[in-house]
């Protein structure tokens, strides 16, 4: 079995031994999100696994398909559309106006995070994947990858979260 097949499964793994781990508790650090009291739904743990296999996808200004390449909201708009069935369009705003709003601590995996990183509201997704981290489509490094709410860079622009889900 060739390497890149075995990355969405060691991937799978990972995520799943994380989520495994103790509930936060107040006193813990900033970085954790308490997480949300609601089950997590089936389509958004699909949503995060398939999100997962694009780690390392070309980034592309206008990209809807990873063969090609992906903006952050054509990279929502692709997964949500194959891995739940949902029909998420336009720019990152216009998918943050069409979800339903949630708090930041209401997070569960396959939510949509919102980010200020044009100095104009909405102009960044990500998709919500567990433990404060989240799976984006960013023009720096040009790479899907995984980083923090807690980073700085993100923290500071966090806007908002919307979930499509239940």
């Amino acid at each position: 079995m060739r390497l890149s097949a075995l990355i969405p499964i060691l991937l799978s793994a990972l995520f799943l031994a994380a989520c495994s781990g103790p509930s936060p508790r107040s006193g813990d650090t900033p970085e954790t999100i308490t997480q949300a009291s609601l089950p997590v739904s089936g389509k958004g743990h699909e949503v995060v696994f398939y999100a997962l296999g694009l780690i390392d996808t070309d980034y592309r200004f206008g990209g809807r398909n990873p063969e090609a390449g992906l903006d952050c909201s054509g990279m929502v708009s692709y997964i949500y559309d194959r891995a739940a069935g949902l029909k998420v369009q336009g720019s990152a705003a216009d998918i943050a106006r069409n979800g339903r709003p949630i708090a930041r601590g209401e997070l569960r995996p396959g939510d949509l995070v919102f980010f200020n990183t044009l100095n104009r509201p909405l102009s960044h997704v990500g998709i919500y994947i567990g433990d404060a981290r989240f799976i984006h489509a960013p023009s720096t490094n040009g790479k899907v990858r995984i980083d923090r709410l807690s980073d700085s860079y993100f923290a500071r622009r966090f806007e908002t979260a919307r979930t499509y889900f239940d």
